[in-house]
């Protein structure tokens, strides 16, 4: 006579419940992108001998309420280390970010015929400076930008996929707004053409004497 196998009846009863678990947290954890990169992007190259990053210290100009899977902040300093190469003999140029936040304001509370909402507001801005061997700031270019949306509270998972989504869109529109300030404001910086033909030799100087002398 052959017994029942209890144990695995138990362990097959069992799946359903964990299967639910799974999907029931499954909305905490939003499916996203990886973060955008600058690095495909044709470089800006800076006639200085180096490019510094500067991380800035935290303060208001950097609030980011959650949830926020993509941070303004750390996507501004990858612009900047991914979008600047140093490529001169000479002085160098810092890349500073000066506001960069992510915040949430209740839009419209929900009620029985309405769905509740939340303004999201993205504030990008950064800064190059360009400075000589001696530390004195010989040129400087600024870019801004700003997103806002008002969107439907959907739960943890949507509103971590919104902020996901403006953030992207605020950093799409400063990395064009940055290459457009740096090619105005620092063009006598930019080096331009092949980026692996050899920099032009320094002109040389000489003194005029008159003839005979």
């Amino acid at each position: 006579m052959t017994l029942p196998r209890r144990p695995l009846l138990t362990a097959a009863l069992g799946l359903p419940s964990l299967a639910l678990a799974a999907c029931a947290g499954g909305d905490a954890q939003p499916r996203l992108q990886p973060p955008p990169g600058y690095g495909f992007l044709t470089p800006l190259r800076l006639n200085v001998l180096e490019v510094e990053v500067l991380e800035p210290p935290p303060g208001l100009g950097f609030r980011i309420d959650p949830p926020a899977p993509l941070s303004p902040l750390v996507q501004a300093l990858r612009m900047g280390r991914e979008r600047l190469v140093a490529v001169g003999t000479t002085g160098r140029a810092r890349f500073m970010v000066d506001n960069a936040t992510l915040t949430r304001e209740l839009a419209q509370p929900g009620g029985l015929f309405s769905q509740r909402t939340e303004r999201l507001t993205v504030v990008v801005r950064v800064r190059v400076e360009v400075l000589d061997n001696e530390g004195r700031r010989v040129g400087f270019a600024e870019a801004e930008a700003r997103r806002t949306a008002t969107t439907i509270d959907e739960g943890e998972a949507g509103r971590a996929r919104a902020a996901d989504t403006i953030v992207r869109q605020a950093m799409d529109d400063l990395n064009v707004e940055f290459e457009f300030q740096l090619r105005r404001n620092l063009r006598d910086w930019l080096m331009l053409g092949d980026p692996t033909a050899p920099l032009p030799a320094p002109l040389e100087q000489e003194s005029l004497r008159p003839a005979g002398s």
